[in-house]
């Protein structure tokens, strides 16, 4: 089936950019004869033979399949019932508690000494990583780096001494609407499969399939199973890592999501450097830019993140960051939300400075200002509760911007104690808490830090008065003991 562009051949580029101009003219209705020509038979062998073959083969040997295993618990609601334990609990007790999971996706190698990338949804709580070669051989992979927040993760295998095929990493701030990409992946575990499309849209920031939402959109086919595979341009590029689609019954409707690169070379490297991510923290809070606000602030059109809080002390105050302010851009690039603004900042590396596009009473100007890491200050002091409450299961520390930015909250300047972490079923789980949350008093306890919260607990009452701060909401509750 003929396609717009080879790669055999430098003259069908010509021919290629010739068909294009006389589009254009037959658009514009200046080219009779080029329309004619265009409609007749192919005359060489060039004009007929227009693929992508060239691209897919020199690719697809860096793209893998991953297969995981995990072992989990089994559990039957029916044990909950006291009356149902108490006539059939001794037969319950020969049923198997646990049972193996089994998943497949997709992941690129982006290092010839076998690193790899792939979602982090796809190795999520697994045993074993099992990853398969495009030639069909397999090796076992470890985890270097898990980041739930951009759904990335890196994996390592050894190649025994060979180097393996990779890829490239584009730079996706010149990807383009229009752009023509391929999908390489394991759709349903049927085999690697290649599906063209072209780039729907940019920036896309209102798809919540994770922390930083700034998506590449394409109408390539991708499917379940093509998580974490490559989306390439036609110079056998990444430009991203295929993340999730829009779907009501599983399939694709040609509305598909990739990490971009940018954000991807920012995990590779801190899997490099240590395996441990620490991104910027720009010491401000922000708000959207609605119409009222835009007319008012004398701007064209919503667009950037009106700045309504500064740490003191914090990089974005000591770079001249005014509240008032609206950034526009990062380093040159536009700042249309929130999310755009925290994408822009996470694929920076602590260390040097960023220049940033400032609004500030009708006219624009530039700051500059340094790349930190968020400080931990008060000390986490990580607790995990235990006990007969409504708070065992969770693992709470004190919140700190550090902590803020590793669970993807902003602090607004608030201190406190904050939940990292809750054990499945156990008591938090059920009474409806969540990571994130702030725990703001336990009976007529106010709660500043996590020994304030265990000495709480630890107090004798009837019932538990809760209250939480959830989304920039208290919600207050009472449990019985």
């Amino acid at each position: 089936m003929g396609c717009p562009f080879s790669f055999r051949r430098p003259s069908v580029q010509r021919l290629l950019n010739a068909a294009v101009a006389a589009t254009f003219a037959i658009l514009l209705g200046t080219a009779p004869a080029a329309a004619e020509e265009l409609r007749s038979t192919p005359e060489s062998e060039a004009q007929v033979l227009l693929s992508f073959a060239p691209v897919v083969k020199a690719s697809t040997p860096a793209v893998v399949n991953i297969y995981t295993r995990k072992t989990v618990a089994v559990r039957n609601p029916l044990m909950d019932d006291p009356m149902f334990r108490r006539f059939f609990g001794d037969q319950m007790r020969g049923m198997p508690r646990e049972r193996v999971e089994r998943s497949l996706g997709s992941g690129v190698i982006v290092g010839s000494d076998g690193t790899i990338v792939t979602n982090n949804h796809v190795i999520e709580g697994a045993d074993e990583i099992t990853v398969a070669l495009s030639d069909g051989r397999e090796f076992d992979a470890k985890l270097q780096i898990a980041d739930p927040r951009t759904d990335l993760a890196v994996l390592k295998l050894d190649p025994k001494g060979e180097v393996l095929p990779t890829l490239t990493l584009a730079d996706s701030d010149a990807v383009e609407v229009g752009d023509i990409v391929l999908a390489i992946g394991n759709p349903f575990g049927v085999g690697q499969t290649v599906t063209q499309g072209i780039v729907s849209a940019v920036a896309r920031t209102q798809v919540g399939v994770s922390d930083y939402r700034f998506f590449i959109q394409t109408d390539a086919a991708i499917n379940p199973g093509n998580s974490g595979g490559a989306l390439i341009d036609l110079k056998g590029r990444l430009v991203g890592v295929n993340s999730s689609i829009y779907s009501r019954d599983g399939g694709s409707l040609g509305i598909g999501f990739a990490i971009p690169s940018s954000m991807v070379r920012s995990v590779i490297a801190a899997a490099r450097s240590g395996g441990r991510i620490v991104r910027p923290w720009l010491g401000a809070n922000g708000q959207p830019i609605t119409s009222d606000l835009a007319a008012g602030l004398g701007l064209d059109r919503p667009r950037g993140v009106l700045i309504n809080g500064l740490v003191k002390g914090g990089p974005a105050e000591r770079g001249g960051i005014k509240v008032g302010d609206v950034i526009l851009s990062v380093d040159g690039h536009a700042v249309t939300d929130e999310d755009a603004l925290s994408f822009r900042l996470a694929t920076h590396d602590v260390g040097g400075q960023l220049t940033l596009g400032l609004w500030r009473q009708g006219k624009a100007l530039e700051v500059t200002i340094p790349l930190e890491a968020p400080p931990e200050v008060p000390a986490r002091d990580k607790r995990t509760i235990d006990g007969r409450n409504p708070f065992s299961g969770i693992t709470v520390v004190n919140l700190s911007p550090a902590v803020a930015e590793e669970i993807g909250r902003s602090t607004g300047g608030a201190t406190g104690v904050v939940i990292t972490e809750i054990a499945a079923d156990t008591p938090a789980d059920r009474v409806g808490l969540k990571v994130g949350d702030r725990i703001l008093k336990v009976n007529e306890f106010a709660i500043a830090s996590t020994k304030d919260l265990v000495d709480a607990i630890g107090a004798r009452g009837r019932a538990w008065a809760l209250t939480i701060e959830r989304g920039g909401r208290e919600i207050s509750t009472i449990l019985p003991r």
